[in-house]
């Protein structure tokens, strides 16, 4: 008898792994084939608070995870690509669509769905080896695991016998339904659950089997059901946790949603959940004494459908309250948090802070690449303020200042290699998701990107090693020669503005003929003033040394601008 009771209980948990990986297939398999649309659909579907919940509803129906969602909505405004009032609608719409989760689940639950599991795994292996089709067979194989989960835990549940269990029923009857003491409790386990699994279709499973049983009344299971809301907002607020100010807000809104959802429903609780009993057709004053077990068990099979409709018109009268009020919630989280103090500049030795991205982070692998995106542009503008500040140094005479800007440029290099670093090793932790073949190819070209940017950086220090080295020498150049410097830089900072421009605006790739422009005049006054120098020194206006130093400035200028060149090709996928 205990090694029947260990069998059916490892069923049930193998049957839960079953079903979240199911759920978690499907979701990166869709992620990963509308990628691009989806980053698109949420950055250009939410134009106002009625759009943004539509967005929400859609992508959280699409992708069957309002954690995936949230997470996505986060990253957004990590990445500045969403105002906080647009993801708290969009992260509005998320907690509606995620409701279609549970009907799947009743679907499972009301009939034996594991019949259509079989060819459903037949038909994905043919697309899987069918190379052209494999997205398609790696969601199939998600649905049919998920299917496959729901049927081996439905059919666990009732061979657990758990309505005649009088353990069970002891345990569960010795809660009044009607305290708004066990509301609370059973509100208090759902979310602690949630939060332990992760996975708020784990906890709503466990539940349809516990009701659809007979063995725990339905306004417990419905008070599961609203922990179970709580418990989810966790994930996107761990996930904000190391991400900016506005990402932490979004975060925070998802959590307020839920819990003044909550504390409303319980004003209201067991007339409004009389309410969706009576539209489903559950008899909430059958006893398993004032029937006959059959019939008990047949008005109790009502129970997943309850629980899904419940989800759906709590979420729906929620959402339904809350959309007029999305200014005041704005203001209210802006109150909770704070304003992030600015970030310092990382000092040797420490890991630089990046302003986009974090690695610790939960991330959504198709939409972590926007804020890598970001983060890049980000390294970019850092680079030509370098490069800016190699400038000033070219015109600083007091050596006590020169000292202090040179020691500054140091730094900036440093830090630009530790940037990269932290890019690339990002990057590198996404390539490892599953990624649609664009993201794929997106991640390449920017890795490449972030290894030209520090290219850059250490070419400006190679530009600031050499004035550094002429003012301890005391080598100076003659006034044709810092002029004709200061024109080198000028186009340099020329290509180097260009180049962030393309990095910001995304533009055409006529933009690719601007930049090799400007780099085939750097070019070509390279030239120039080489041959000048070989010249002048051949006509002794100035010392080998100087000539040296002068060189070595004009070419530093000219390899930089050819990095400039392949972070710009590498935009384009050049």
């Amino acid at each position: 008898m205990e090694n029947h009771i260990v069998i059916l209980v490892l069923r049930m948990l193998g049957s839960l792994a079953l079903l979240v990986f199911g759920m978690k297939q499907m979701s990166e398999t869709l992620q990963k084939m509308a990628g691009p649309q989806l980053r698109n659909t949420l950055a250009r579907m939410t134009t106002n608070r009625f759009t943004g919940l539509l967005t929400g509803i859609f992508v959280t129906a699409a992708v069957q995870s309002s954690t995936a969602t949230t997470v996505m909505t986060v990253s957004f405004v990590n990445a500045e690509l969403l105002t906080l009032t647009q993801a708290i609608s969009v992260i509005m719409g998320a907690n509606i669509g995620t409701t279609l989760t549970a009907w799947i689940m009743t679907a499972g639950f009301t009939f034996n769905i594991t019949d259509l599991v079989w060819p459903a795994f037949v038909i994905a292996l043919i697309l899987i080896y069918r190379k052209r089709n494999k997205n398609v067979g790696d969601f199939l194989f998600g649905m049919a695991f998920l299917f496959l989960g729901l049927g081996t835990l439905r059919q666990t549940g009732v061979d657990m016998n758990l309505g005649e269990q009088q353990a069970v029923l002891s345990f569960f009857s010795s809660f009044d339904p009607n305290s708004f003491t066990t509301t609370l409790l059973f509100l208090l386990i759902g979310g602690v659950l949630t939060f332990a699994v992760q996975s708020s279709a784990a906890v709503m499973a466990i539940t349809m089997i516990l009701c659809s049983s007979g063995a725990l009344p339905i306004y417990q299971g419905i008070a599961l059901v609203m922990g179970e809301n709580i418990g989810t907002t966790v994930t996107s607020n761990l996930a904000a946790l190391t991400a900016s100010t506005q990402s932490r807000r979004a975060a925070m809104a998802h959590l307020l949603f839920n819990l003044f959802g909550v504390c409303w429903i319980l004003f209201v609780f067991h007339p409004f959940v009389d309410a969706v009993c009576d539209i489903v057709g559950y008899d909430v004053t059958m006893t398993r004494d004032s029937v006959n077990g059959e019939a008990f068990l047949a008005n109790a099979s009502k129970l997943s459908i309850v629980l899904a409709a419940f989800h759906t018109c709590f979420n729906v009268a929620n959402t339904t309250i809350l959309i007029w009020f999305v200014p005041q919630i704005e203001r209210l989280v802006c109150a909770i948090i704070k304003e992030k103090a600015p970030a310092e500049v990382a000092t040797e030795g420490e890991t630089v802070r990046l302003q986009y991205i974090n690695a610790g982070i939960v991330q959504t692998p198709e939409i972590a690449v926007l804020q890598a995106q970001r983060e890049v542009g980000v390294f970019g503008k850092q680079v030509q303020d370098l490069f800016g500040d190699v400038r000033m140094l070219f015109v600083l005479t007091d050596e006590k200042e020169f000292a202090q800007a040179y020691e500054r440029i140091v730094k900036g290099e440093d830090q630009s290699d530790r940037t990269e670093l932290e890019i690339a090793r990002f990057l590198q932790q996404v390539s490892d998701e599953h990624l649609s073949d664009e993201t794929k190819e997106k991640i390449r070209q920017m890795l490449r990107q972030v290894s030209e940017l520090e290219s850059i950086g250490d070419a400006c220090y190679n530009l600031a090693r050499t004035m550094n080295r002429n003012q301890s020498t005391k080598t100076t150049l003659s006034e044709k020669q810092t002029n004709e410097i200061k024109q080198m830089m000028r186009l340099t900072d020329n290509a180097l503005t260009q180049m962030n421009h393309v990095m910001r605006e995304h533009t055409d790739k006529s933009e690719l003929k601007v930049t090799r422009r400007i780099e085939n005049e750097i070019n070509s006054m390279r030239d120039k003033l080489k041959m000048a120098n070989i010249a002048a020194i051949n006509n002794h206006e100035y010392d080998y040394a100087t000539g040296t130093s002068f060189t070595d400035l004009v070419c530093e200028c000219e390899k930089l601008g050819d990095y400039v060149v392949n972070v710009v090709e590498a935009q384009f996928g050049k």
